[in-house]
C-alpha cells in the first residue's frame, strides 16, 4: 500500500509570501481571510489573530484605507493610492504608504489590499524634492545671471584685446580665456531656463505626435544606429500638457537612453504609453488628489544608472557622463512637476526605464472615442 502524499503547500499561497510587500484578502464583511507573511509583520500580529477579527479593528475610524475598500468594492475596478495615512496606536505612528487595492472577480464583495512601505512613497517624496531642488536652481541661475555673466564680457573682450598683440604662444592662452568664458556663460544661459517661473500655456496634446517628433529627430541624429520600439496604446487620450516642452522632455530621456546604450550592439530604445485609470497623487498641503492616468516610458537596455547617482538622479549637476552638466534631468523635473505629474526612474544591470505619469485633458476628447489628437498640428 503506497503512503497518501505529503500536502503540498498552495503555490499561490508561496507566491504571495514570496512577494515583500504586504498582502492581506478582505471578504464582504471586511474580514481578514487571508494574510502573507509581510502581511504578519506589518500589521504586528499573526495570521490566527488577523484572521479573527475586520480591518477596522487595526485602523481608526475614518481611515482613508476604510474609504478606499468601500470604493473599489462600489467600482470593482483596482484603484492605486499614494502616500496614504495608515498611522494609528496598533499600526504605529508615521505609517504612510502606497496602496493598491483590487476586486476579487470570483468573491462578490471581496477585495485584495497590497502595502508598499517604501517604493512608490519614496518615489513620490524624492518628486517633491527633485521640485525643490529644481526651485532652489531658480534663484541661483537669477544671480548667476546678473552677478557672473556681465564680469564674463569684460574678460572675454579683455582676452580679445590682448591676443591683437600677443606672441603666437600667448595667443593659445588668450584663446583659451576665451573658449573658457563661452563655455561658462552656456552654462549659465541654460541655468536661466529654471528662473523661468511664467505659468505654461497648456492644452490637449497627442503625446503619439510628441513621440513621433522626438524619434524622427532621434533617428536623423545621435539614434541613428540604434533600434527604436513603440508600445502605444492607441485609443489614449489626450494629455494635458504643452507639446514644445513635452517634446523637450522625451528628447532629452531618449537621448539620455541612446548615450546609455551606445556601445552596445544590440542596443534597442523602447517607447511605450499606457492608460492606469487607478493613478493617483496627493497634492501637498491640501486633501486633494490629482489623477495621474497617462503612463509613459523610455526604456533602455542599457547597464543601468549607479547605485549611488540613483537617488538623487534628478538634482541638479548630478550626472555620470564625463562632460555632463547634470542640468538636463533637472530640467525634465521641472517641466514634468510643471505639468502636475510625476517622472520616476527604474534601473537594474538589465536596463533603466524613465517612467512619466502625466494628467489628461478633461476637454471633449474621451478615451476610446478614437480620436487620439487634440492639439493644433
Amino acid at each position: 500500500m503506497r503512503p497518501a502524499p505529503t500536502p503540498q503547500p498552495d503555490l499561490a499561497e508561496i507566491v504571495l509570501n514570496t512577494i515583500r510587500h504586504p498582502v492581506i484578502m478582505l471578504d464582504a464583511d471586511g474580514r481578514i481571510v487571508f494574510a502573507n507573511a509581510d502581511a504578519e509583520v506589518f500589521f504586528r500580529s499573526s495570521a490566527v489573530i488577523l484572521a479573527r477579527n475586520t480591518l477596522d479593528h487595526f485602523v481608526p475610524f475614518g481611515s482613508p484605507l476604510l474609504t478606499l475598500v468601500e470604493e473599489v468594492r462600489a467600482r470593482q475596478s483596482p484603484v492605486n493610492e499614494y502616500r496614504v495615512d495608515i498611522s494609528s496606536p496598533r499600526l504605529g505612528t508615521d505609517r504612510l504608504v502606497d496602496i493598491l487595492v483590487a476586486p476579487v472577480p470570483e468573491r462578490p464583495g471581496a477585495v485584495v489590499v497590497m502595502f508598499q512601505e517604501r517604493s512608490m512613497a519614496d518615489k513620490i517624496d524624492r518628486q517633491m524634492t527633485h521640485r525643490g531642488a529644481a526651485r532652489s536652481v531658480t534663484g541661483l541661475a537669477a544671480m548667476l545671471a546678473h552677478e557672473i555673466k556681465n564680469p564674463l564680457s569684460g574678460i572675454r573682450g579683455a582676452a580679445q584685446l590682448l591676443e591683437t598683440a600677443a606672441s603666437d604662444e600667448d595667443r593659445a592662452l588668450t584663446r583659451l580665456i576665451t573658449d573658457e568664458t563661452d563655455r561658462i556663460v552656456a552654462l549659465v544661459d541654460r541655468m536661466e531656463v529654471f528662473s523661468d517661473e511664467r505659468p505654461i500655456e497648456r492644452g490637449a496634446v497627442n503625446i503619439h505626435v510628441v513621440l513621433d517628433h522626438v524619434k524622427a529627430i532621434a533617428r536623423n541624429g545621435f539614434a541613428r544606429d540604434i533600434r527604436l520600439v513603440e508600445d502605444y496604446d492607441p485609443s489614449l487620450p489626450p494629455v494635458f500638457g504643452n507639446r514644445d516642452q513635452l517634446v523637450q522632455v522625451f528628447l532629452n530621456l531618449v537621448k539620455n537612453a541612446a548615450e546609455a546604450i551606445a556601445a552596445r550592439p544590440d542596443g534597442e530604445i523602447t517607447l511605450s504609453t499606457a492608460f492606469r485609470p487607478g493613478i493617483r497623487l496627493a497634492v501637498p498641503g491640501t486633501r486633494d488628489r490629482v489623477s495621474l492616468p497617462l503612463e509613459f516610458c523610455v526604456h533602455d537596455n542599457g547597464a543601468g544608472v549607479p547605485d549611488d547617482i540613483l537617488p538623487i538622479l534628478f538634482d541638479p549637476f548630478i550626472t555620470s557622463k564625463p562632460n555632463g552638466s547634470g542640468l538636463g534631468l533637472a530640467l525634465v523635473a521641472k517641466i514634468v512637476g510643471e505639468h502636475g505629474g510625476v517622472i520616476e526612474c527604474d534601473s537594474s544591470p538589465r536596463g533603466t526605464t524613465f517612467r512619466v505619469l502625466m494628467p489628461a485633458w478633461k476637454g471633449e476628447a474621451r478615451r476610446g472615442d478614437g480620436h487620439r489628437t487634440g492639439e493644433t498640428p
